[in-house]
């Protein structure tokens, strides 16, 4: 295999990997799966904080109006209520760890499934109506993010939270985008994108 089709294998995987528990064919929407842009995942039917999984105990999905939690003890408030929405354990890849990652992602590809011990688990802290409330879900990355798409995601939220941005920016872009596979610095891109948008 040369270098050039196994970088463009990982890039696959890390983009737009098939959650856990589900497979092209049976996913919904099957002929535009949903995107990993930073934290966030986007398909037709939502915007969510990491990747939709059948093993997950809960979901956080992003509406123009409101945070909801999805799960056993499902909670709902509307943005105005919101004082902060921190991700907390997201995976990072390191410059150093960058290369042996790529050759685990290489291999996954081949195999059509996620990397051993992964994906991993996320923490998301939800401030609101003067309490705070975390709940876990699966990170939409293959191996780790770059440290700047969790920071522009974590600058994105803040918007969501001041009332600057909402989460249908999100929807509007994955509906009329073609977003294919996104390399690290591609997903960068859209977030300034969505950050830079009034």
């Amino acid at each position: 295999m040369d270098n050039t089709h196994a970088h463009t294998m990982e890039f696959a995987l890390e983009s737009t990997p098939t959650p856990p528990g589900t497979s092209p064919a049976a996913s919904p929407g099957a002929q535009k799966q949903g995107c990993m842009v930073g934290l966030f995942w986007i398909d037709a039917d939502n915007v969510r904080l990491g990747t939709p999984s059948a093993t997950t105990a809960s979901d956080v999905l992003l509406t123009p109006d409101s945070l909801r939690l999805v799960g056993p003890e499902p909670r709902e408030w509307p943005w105005s209520d919101v004082t902060a929405v921190e991700v907390v354990g997201a995976p990072v890849r390191s410059a150093g760890g960058r290369w042996a990652s790529r050759a685990a992602s290489v291999a996954a590809v081949a195999l059509d499934v996620w990397n051993p011990g992964s994906p991993e688990e996320m923490t998301v802290a939800v401030s609101a109506g003067g309490g705070r409330i975390e709940t876990t879900v699966l990170s939409g990355a293959a191996t780790a993010y770059s440290r700047r798409e969790v920071d522009l995601s974590h600058a994105l939220l803040a918007r969501f939270v001041e009332g600057t941005c909402s989460p249908a920016a999100l929807s509007d872009w994955w509906a009329s985008a073609e977003p294919g596979v996104l390399r690290s610095r591609g997903r960068e891109a859209v977030l300034e994108e969505w950050l830079a948008a009034r």
